[in-house]
């Protein structure tokens, strides 16, 4: 999304939230219109709750395997802005909010961001979630030694040469 776009949001978002709020206002009353705000605001924060804890799990579970958790974790971005979108007193951002609870819109967003993001590993780089963490054993560690440190000849003294009495 281009950066000017951005000025253009902030005045038409709430614009329009005023507009959604006169009109749903008139229809079912000044009061219901409050209370409908606060219930989506509790609604949002109790499914922030849910579905956020249950993220981690999976978060968890695809690390340990060895996974990038690629779309699980554009699918916790996804949840965090619909959290935001729930507390912020408005209809048009409660939908929005809403929406991006749902699990199918979430993968429509990470379907059309996977190809134009890079997961940067310890291992290399991926593209989107086709990337798989590096799990074969490295190469075993290089030990610089001093010419004082290492000796090829067996220490006489130690007790892996001496040899057991049967």
């Amino acid at each position: 999304m281009p950066f000017s776009i951005i000025p253009f949001l902030l005045l038409i978002v709430p614009l329009a939230e005023i507009g959604a709020f006169v009109i749903i206002g008139r229809e079912i009353g000044v009061l219901w219109t409050l209370a409908m705000v606060f219930v989506t605001a509790v609604v949002g924060s109790i499914l922030l709750r849910v579905q956020g804890f249950g993220l981690l799990a999976r978060i968890r579970t695809e690390t340990e395997a060895g996974r990038v958790p690629g779309r699980e974790l554009v699918h916790g971005v996804m949840i965090l802005i619909a959290g935001v979108l729930l507390l912020t007193p408005g209809f048009i951002t409660d939908t929005i909010g809403f929406l991006l609870f749902i699990p199918a819109v979430r993968d429509a967003g990470w379907a059309l961001l996977k190809n134009r993001i890079s997961i940067v590993t310890a291992g290399g780089v991926g593209r989107g979630a086709t990337h798989r963490a590096n799990n074969e054993p490295q190469s075993s560690p290089t030990i610089d030694l001093d010419e004082d440190d290492f000796q090829r000849d067996p220490d006489s003294d130690s007790p892996w040469n001496k040899k057991k009495d049967r």
